[in-house]
């Protein structure tokens, strides 16, 4: 994992410089900054109380990674800025996240293929950060870690049930995987493949057969839902710069 390796050195080699450190760790951010608002947007329009709870508490999960490391790419830039910078005052262009959390949520089936790839994926890359040289970065991954266990044991255990339902919940996971597939490549590694192929195989649904992928979150260049999700999320900072509680 490129961004895994920039963000922090494993255990016996030097740590990269400061600007590529600050931007590895803002790109982690962003991820679970966006995916947090996305599954916000769940809280009282889920199929069931459960599922709404279950949501909203993966979501404050999310966000509570992207505060902690909001403040440490702070902290390391040494330039005074603060979560809220970095959250509320940079631009789409400026944002560093995978094309795939900005995804809207499009339908249950939708949400739950979208959390099977990204928490497949943060599984792997908290377990490599956890022994990072940087041993703020190292704690912030161990605990993102144990979240992470959780979010994927829930995401998977629906896909399965949806892959494995009626003809209709069957189709609509299919459907979602095959909307979804163009956005993982920014994801994907061996491990992340050999992973998710054998979730959709006991979901008895199918990787696509789509060579298209569509790229450029870690370069600023993102779709157009990212544009509307931060200009929900950022209307009254924006309007109201220094508000204070």
């Amino acid at each position: 994992m490129t961004e895994a390796i920039i963000a922090g050195a494993p255990q016996g080699t030097s740590l990269p410089d400061l600007e590529d450190r600050v931007t590895s760790l803002l790109a982690h951010a962003d991820d679970n900054m966006v995916l947090a608002q996305r599954l916000g947007e769940w809280i009282s329009r889920a199929p069931d109380l459960e599922i709404d709870i279950a949501l909203g508490n993966i979501a404050l999960d999310h966000l509570g990674v992207a505060r902690a490391l909001y403040t440490h790419a702070g902290e390391i830039e040494g330039e005074g800025r603060t979560e809220d910078d970095f959250a509320m005052r940079r631009t789409e262009r400026e944002y560093l996240n995978v094309l795939l959390v900005e995804q809207p949520n499009g339908d249950f089936a939708n949400t739950i293929v979208r959390q099977v790839f990204f928490d497949t994926y943060q599984q792997l890359l908290w377990a490599e950060l956890a022994v990072s040289d940087d041993e703020r970065l190292a704690g912030i991954s161990a605990r993102a870690a144990k979240e992470a266990a959780y979010h994927l044991e829930f995401s998977t255990s629906w896909m399965e049930r949806l892959g494995g339902g009626t003809d209709e919940s069957h189709r609509r996971a299919q459907e979602a995987v095959d909307a979804l597939w163009r956005y993982t490549s920014e994801l994907a590694s061996d491990e992340w493949m050999r992973r998710i192929t054998r979730a959709l195989d006991e979901s008895t649904l199918t990787v696509p057969d789509d060579p298209y992928q569509r790229t450029g979150g870690r370069q600023g260049y993102h779709t157009e839902h990212l544009g509307f999700l931060l200009a929900e999320m950022q209307w009254m900072d924006r309007a109201y710069p220094g508000l204070t509680w």
